[in-house]
Protein backbone atom coordinates (compact mmCIF):
# COMPACT_ATOMS: atom_id res chain seq x y z
CA UNK A 1 0.00 0.00 0.00
CA UNK A 2 1.55 3.46 -1.28
CA UNK A 3 2.75 5.60 1.88
CA UNK A 4 0.93 9.20 1.30
CA UNK A 5 3.74 10.76 3.04
CA UNK A 6 6.16 10.04 0.50
CA UNK A 7 7.03 12.99 -1.58
CA UNK A 8 8.73 11.19 -4.35
CA UNK A 9 10.05 7.89 -5.81
CA UNK A 10 13.29 8.51 -5.03
CA UNK A 11 12.13 8.85 -1.21
CA UNK A 12 10.10 5.46 -1.40
CA UNK A 13 13.28 4.01 -2.49
CA UNK A 14 15.08 4.99 0.45
CA UNK A 15 12.32 3.86 2.63
CA UNK A 16 11.94 0.62 0.90
CA UNK A 17 15.01 -0.02 -1.23
CA UNK A 18 12.98 -0.17 -4.39
CA UNK A 19 9.78 1.70 -5.81
CA UNK A 20 7.33 -0.83 -6.31
CA UNK A 21 4.63 0.34 -4.27
CA UNK A 22 5.07 4.24 -5.42
CA UNK A 23 1.91 5.56 -7.15
CA UNK A 24 2.52 9.04 -8.37
CA UNK A 25 -0.17 11.35 -7.60
CA UNK A 26 -2.24 13.75 -9.94
CA UNK A 27 -2.91 17.03 -8.22
CA UNK A 28 -3.81 20.20 -9.11
CA UNK A 29 0.09 21.52 -10.16
CA UNK A 30 -0.05 18.57 -12.76
CA UNK A 31 -0.10 20.61 -16.01
CA UNK A 32 0.57 19.73 -19.31
CA UNK A 33 3.24 20.76 -21.35
CA UNK A 34 3.93 21.55 -25.09
CA UNK A 35 7.43 21.08 -25.02
CA UNK A 36 8.49 18.94 -28.16
CA UNK A 37 9.84 15.79 -26.68
CA UNK A 38 14.21 15.38 -26.61
CA UNK A 39 13.98 19.52 -25.90
CA UNK A 40 15.32 20.62 -22.98
CA UNK A 41 12.34 21.93 -21.88
CA UNK A 42 10.91 18.62 -22.36
CA UNK A 43 13.15 17.11 -19.85
CA UNK A 44 13.03 19.85 -17.12
CA UNK A 45 9.43 19.27 -17.25
CA UNK A 46 9.81 15.43 -16.74
CA UNK A 47 12.57 15.77 -13.97
CA UNK A 48 10.03 18.56 -11.96
CA UNK A 49 7.58 15.68 -12.29
CA UNK A 50 9.44 13.41 -11.11
CA UNK A 51 10.48 15.39 -8.09
CA UNK A 52 6.73 16.56 -7.80
CA UNK A 53 5.45 12.61 -7.27
CA UNK A 54 3.85 13.32 -10.50
CA UNK A 55 3.66 10.86 -13.16
CA UNK A 56 5.93 11.14 -16.02
CA UNK A 57 3.38 11.45 -18.76
CA UNK A 58 0.36 13.79 -19.04
CA UNK A 59 -2.36 12.77 -21.31
CA UNK A 60 -2.41 16.10 -23.26
CA UNK A 61 1.11 16.81 -23.43
CA UNK A 62 2.56 17.39 -26.80
CA UNK A 63 2.58 14.37 -28.94
CA UNK A 64 3.97 15.27 -32.34
CA UNK A 65 5.83 18.10 -33.88
CA UNK A 66 3.51 20.00 -36.11
CA UNK A 67 3.77 23.85 -36.14
CA UNK A 68 7.30 23.85 -35.22
CA UNK A 69 10.28 24.86 -37.10
CA UNK A 70 13.69 24.51 -36.06
CA UNK A 71 16.78 26.01 -37.50
CA UNK A 72 18.97 24.28 -40.50
CA UNK A 73 22.59 24.28 -40.71
CA UNK A 74 24.47 23.66 -43.58
CA UNK A 75 26.65 20.57 -43.82
CA UNK A 76 30.85 21.98 -44.21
Amino acid sequence: MPDPKLKNVFEAILKYGHDEDFAPREDRDFHATQAPAGSREKLEVMAERVRMGHPLWHNADRADYSGLTGAVRPRD
